[in-house]
């Protein structure tokens, strides 16, 4: 069941509130991956693993709609069998998110990520990273384990 907090950002967003808009207007000018100081939703990150301490760190990805089309065959074929339409994605949203983060951050591991915001371009994640090499992740026994070390 989703917590108070969870149900508000829910509720916010179902809702269009203004506050909320006004937030992504600013997203939609910044760079497609961006380091962000905290998460928007505090108590979903740290659902996820995510604590306020060195080595860990909160990225907001927007990943861009579209892109499932397929050219049409020229030709007289009746529409079911032309393989145009029913095409969709193997990956959600949400893995190409977080794949495209890894790709940025290749020396960190993913904690977990989780959904902020859509509109009829994009879709926002959050994506919680850890440096399993830093001192502070290697100390906490609660991050050591979820975060494997890098060979």
């Amino acid at each position: 069941m989703p917590s108070y907090q969870d149900r508000t950002w829910i509720r916010l967003w179902r809702e269009n509130a203004p506050e909320l808009r006004q937030r992504v207007v600013l997203w939609r000018k910044q760079n497609a991956i961006t380091r962000i100081e905290k998460p928007s939703r505090p108590e979903r990150a740290r659902r996820l693993g995510y604590k306020a301490k060195q080595g860990i760190i909160t990225v907001r990805m927007r990943v861009g709609t579209g892109g499932m089309r397929k050219q049409r065959p020229r030709g007289g074929r009746r529409p079911k069998h032309l393989g145009v339409t029913r095409i969709k994605a193997d990956d959600s949203m949400k893995t190409v998110a977080e794949r495209r983060v890894l790709e940025r951050y290749p020396n960190m591991s993913l904690l977990g990520s989780y959904f902020i915001y859509k509109d009829g371009m994009h879709y926002w994640f959050e994506v919680i990273l850890a440096d399993p090499m830093h001192p502070r992740i290697m100390g906490d026994k609660e991050l050591n384990r979820r975060v494997p070390a890098a060979a």
